[in-house]
């Protein structure tokens, strides 16, 4: 990641869009610098230490210029956001993790009716999925030449930057935790291929929510399709949580709900809760929610 501290942040005037508005948020997170909505001038272009965002046909992150509109037509979809991303070092980690972004980029690069063909969906969908948060933001962002800390949008954009990082930054480290600590044990008693758990032991500190990205941890390697269950420390006690996982059909803990050290579990089945803290009787209990016909 650069070290380059930018003075001030430039993008286009007229209407504004998801991907420069935030562009100019991830910016924030990291340059708390006023924002101008102009067209930029050459030596804007030439100086290191000005942000310019979706504007002046320039890719040059050395240079603080983030333009996509220059691509080739057949280049892969990018917006804005992609480049700021990616210079901050984030790109993959959001392109993972971010399920919006990839839509994002395509609705930018192509327009509604391509990414509706490449979502799979009715044109239509587009539209219902517009938010008045979105449209407010939008609307305010684009109505003023300028916008300087402290005032109301400046402040607004500046947080949801500073979440975006935190969220990718955080999601990254609890992913490392979890590589460190799990267990992937494989049920041989499981009727299909799927035979798959993820075991989280408990670790001191807890995290405030144990079971926090297991999902996007199996998804990364690439065996969330064969895992069944999970089983996480339950934070509001010693013992563990058991869950199926991606609400896979094989698992009913309903049908561990008499055993003496299960106090909860769910009438729909997908989850129960335990005193059990030994391994082995962890995995007999799921074992016993296992629909083997």
């Amino acid at each position: 990641m650069s070290e380059a501290t930018f003075t001030h942040i430039l993008t286009h005037p007229g209407s504004a869009h998801k991907d420069d508005l935030l562009a100019c948020c991830l910016l924030l997170a990291f340059n708390p610098a006023p924002i101008l909505r102009k067209e930029p001038a050459p030596h804007e272009l030439a100086d290191p230490h000005v942000a310019i965002v979706d504007v002046g046909d320039s890719h040059e992150p050395e240079n603080g210029n983030f333009d996509h509109h220059q691509f080739p037509r057949d280049a892969a979809p990018s917006c804005a956001l992609s480049l700021v991303l990616q210079y901050y070092g984030l790109y993959e980690d959001a392109k993972q993790f971010c399920e919006w972004l990839e839509p994002a980029e395509w609705f930018d690069c192509r327009g509604a009716n391509k990414t509706a063909q490449w979502l799979g969906v009715e044109r239509e969908i587009i539209g219902k999925l517009n938010s008045p948060i979105d449209v407010s933001l939008l609307r305010r962002f684009a109505a003023s030449p300028s916008h300087q800390p402290g005032e109301p949008v400046w402040e607004m954009m500046r947080m949801v930057g500073q979440d975006l990082v935190e969220y990718l930054s955080g999601l990254r480290q609890r992913l490392n935790e979890i590589d460190r600590s799990c267990q992937i044990w494989k049920i041989d008693e499981a009727p299909d291929q799927a035979n798959l758990v993820l075991f989280l032991p408990r670790v001191d500190p807890l995290p405030e929510e144990p079971s926090a990205g297991i999902g996007h941890y199996l998804r990364q390697k690439a065996i969330d399709g064969q895992t069944i269950g999970t089983i996480y420390p339950d934070r509001r006690n010693t013992g563990y949580g058991i869950s199926r996982y991606n609400d896979h059909p094989l698992l009913d803990f309903t049908r561990i709900e008499g055993e003496s050290d299960v106090h909860f579990a769910h009438k729909s089945g997908f989850v129960a809760k335990t005193t059990a803290t030994d391994p082995k009787r962890l995995r007999q209990l799921l074992l016993l929610g296992l629909k083997t016909t």
